[in-house]
């Protein structure tokens, strides 16, 4: 690949900014790309400059418009999200082909008439604004639903009659983080919120997370405070109700993985919050009760998940365990209860297993999937169940399953524009630094058997896992010969709390030595041609990806990082950095500062190393991993002298972290970022066969 002449940025100021930390001088010369464009017109006159240097860039590579088009053309179906069930009703999501927004529909029965209730693709010009989080009341009358502007993570919650489609003049607004849970008699919802920032700083700290209840017909200001930790600011929690069910559950964390449980018994008349468990040495979480009895998933004494339950009649409640920790390996995803059945979801190396449990914990069968990939139960009743499969290969679907008879029948079932049996997925696995074996799924085009261009994604953080899912727009990629490998590094959640924990705090350089050892693999078993590998990963996986290339410049071609947490010095000092420290550590101590600067993208930069292209990703109204560190980190390496490959950075407008991203914007994004990765990679596009 040759190089393109010396692309020309536009002009970064430096101002004197330095700071001691436990005897070390710290310099951040690009401290004023935090303030906000609206406050700093400077800020608003760089990003257009950043912009206008990149778009020139992009709108000139080969392949843009053929992976625009090509992606377009892969959005064409309908997407459905697994339904709810409230009275005789059937509430779920559709995308009907390339809608920027998801509409809600209900359903009268499982298999009846279905009409529209909500569709957001008119309520903005650009397609930014959304549905973001809903629920029915139990009778299935009424719907109180969030709304998102702009992909920020602030909610407004109203509320429809689902008959009439008279939406209620009840406006509640300051939700951030929040469940919607209904009260039994259709009465009112519980919601989470933060105090209304001060001044309108929506990017504040996100601190005093407070649980309200909303009376239909009232006004906010009148909501009743139904639990909070004034002592502990930074808490965040979660209420939830599983539908029919007699308690409220307020699951209470600091942003990481571990948890306290509170509930409150609706059928009391002082709705008085008890914590049953106290601690947060451990995750807990509700999967549904029986009368009295409670019944949870908890990594309590069980790194890959035990299920317990918990008797409420008692005075001093202790968990009994129901079902021990699985023998073979198994990590329990999750699990929904089912009349007197438990299904419970189980992943194998990152492969889904769906077993059913008698409620005293004895094995009674599996489920039958479609094929290997993520499968998950999310609703059931006495009678019925729904979950939802996919995988690399096979696209999202909906499956009813009978509790009685076991039969599975598809609910809904798209029909995608692209013929899948033309690409193969394989899991292999590879030795990482330290000798941990790790997994990796390679998707590929069947007929590629030689060394290709491969882009290579991880994420490894917050105990997620990344489990196989269908992504059209990627498979724009493996469509033009192009590789696409997906490590399963450590951070994440693919074997259970250990997995998580060998790579969080001062471990988090494991993440880093999996996905360096994940590149290396490739190119040494023939998967990826030598010249011609990129990494992407997003949030978490954006830090991943500045940090290794930092790391080893010399191993990759192009880097993708999207959205990253790329200062981890001030992550803490933004919007719900603070809730982050349980993964990485507190800035504040010596001993976490000197391992978050050993590897944070911004301070490691290697001036005088050749590095690979970059195209970082960010979006103006990301109120999570605010943009400042996505725009200080460019600043730094445009500054640095890293060798003649281009090191751009695309600012998305009216757009946060992800969320609610209309399909055209993502579209748009991913041709950006798909044709810089051909371009030095050097995979030819070609018109799809």
């Amino acid at each position: 690949m040759e190089n393109t002449p010396d692309t020309i940025y536009p002009e970064t100021k430096r101002v004197d900014v330095s700071e001691q930390h436990f005897g070390q001088t710290i310099v951040d010369p690009y401290r004023w790309l935090e303030n906000n464009k609206s406050e700093d017109p400077t800020v608003g006159s760089w990003i257009e400059a950043q912009n206008a240097v990149t778009r020139s860039y992009l709108d000139a590579l080969p392949g843009r418009d053929h992976f625009r088009k090509r992606m377009t053309e892969l959005l064409d179906y309908d997407r459905y999200t697994v339904p709810r069930k409230r009275g005789d009703r059937y509430f779920f999501n559709v995308i009907k082909g390339n809608e920027n927004q998801p509409s809600l529909y209900v359903r009268e029965g499982v298999f009846g008439d279905t009409r529209v209730l909500i569709d957001p693709n008119n309520w903005s010009k650009d397609g930014a604004d959304a549905v973001a989080g809903w629920n029915a009341s139990d009778d299935g009358r009424l719907l109180a639903f969030g709304t998102q502007k702009g992909g920020s993570d602030w909610r407004t919650i109203r509320v429809l009659n689902v008959d009439s489609g008279h939406i209620f003049e009840d406006i509640v607004e300051w939700a951030r983080f929040t469940r919607i849970a209904w009260a039994p008699d259709g009465s009112g919802f519980f919601y989470s919120r933060v105090p209304k920032p001060e001044n309108g700083a929506t990017a504040a700290v996100v601190a005093n997370h407070a649980v309200y209840f909303h009376r239909l017909g009232t006004e906010q200001a009148e909501d009743r405070l139904i639990y909070a930790t004034p002592d502990r600011p930074e808490l965040l929690h979660g209420a939830d109700r599983v539908s029919g069910g007699r308690y409220l559950t307020i699951s209470s964390t600091p942003g990481t993985n571990e948890s306290s449980l509170t509930v409150i018994d609706l059928a009391s008349e002082d709705w008085k919050p008890r914590t049953v468990i106290a601690d947060m040495n451990s995750a807990w979480y509700v999967i549904g009760n029986d009368d009295q009895t409670l019944f949870l998933a908890t990594t309590q004494g069980a790194g890959r998940v035990r299920i317990v339950s918990l008797d409420l009649a008692e005075k001093n409640a202790e968990p009994k365990e129901i079902i021990a920790e699985a023998a073979d390996g198994a990590v329990v995803d999750s699990a929904v209860l089912a009349g007197d059945r438990l299904l419970v979801n189980y992943q194998i190396d990152v492969k889904s297993e769906l077993r059913r449990f008698t409620l005293d914990g004895k094995p009674d069968g599996t489920v039958t999937l479609p094929g290997v990939g993520s499968a998950r139960f999310l609703e059931a009743d006495a009678g019925q169940a729904f979950f939802v499969f996919t995988s690399y290969d096979a696209p999202i679907a909906i499956y009813h399953y009978d509790m009685a008879s076991e039969v599975v029948t598809p609910w809904a079932e798209p029909k995608v524009p692209i013929d899948l049996d033309q690409i193969g997925v394989e899991q292999r696995f590879y030795r990482s630094k330290d000798n941990t074996e790790v997994p990796m799924f390679i998707i590929r085009r069947k007929d590629v058997t030689k060394p290709a261009p491969t882009l290579l994604y991880a994420y490894g953080g917050f105990g997620l896992s990344q489990s196989p899912i269908y992504d059209p727009m990627r498979l724009a990629w493996v469509e033009q010969g192009g590789v696409l490998a997906v490590a399963n590094i450590r951070g994440g959640g693919e074997y259970g709390q250990a997995w998580h924990r060998a790579a969080q705090l001062d471990k988090k350089q494991n993440s880093f030595d999996d996905f360096i050892a994940a590149a290396e693999f490739l190119k040494q078993s023939g998967i990826t041609s030598q010249k011609g590998l990129a990494i992407q990963g997003e949030s978490a996986g954006g830090m991943l990806v500045g940090a290794v290339t930092n790391q080893r410049p010399d191993l990759f071609d192009v880097a993708l990082p999207g959205v990253g947490v790329m200062d981890m010095l001030r992550f803490d000092k933004f919007t719900g950095g603070a809730l982050w420290t349980g993964e990485y550590g507190n800035p504040a101590d010596e001993k976490s500062f000197r391992n978050l600067l050993s590897y944070s993208p911004y301070h490691t930069i290697r001036d005088g190393k050749d590095y690979p292209a970059i195209l970082a990703t960010t979006a103006d109204a990301d109120d999570r991993v605010v943009p400042a560190h996505t725009f200080k980190y460019i600043a730094a390496l445009q500054a640095a002298n890293l060798g003649r490959k281009p090191r751009l950075v695309r600012i998305e407008t009216r757009a946060g972290h992800g969320s609610g991203l209309p399909i055209d914007k993502a579209v748009a994004q991913n041709a950006d970022i798909f044709s810089f990765a051909a371009y030095w990679t050097g995979l030819k596009i070609a018109p799809t066969r």
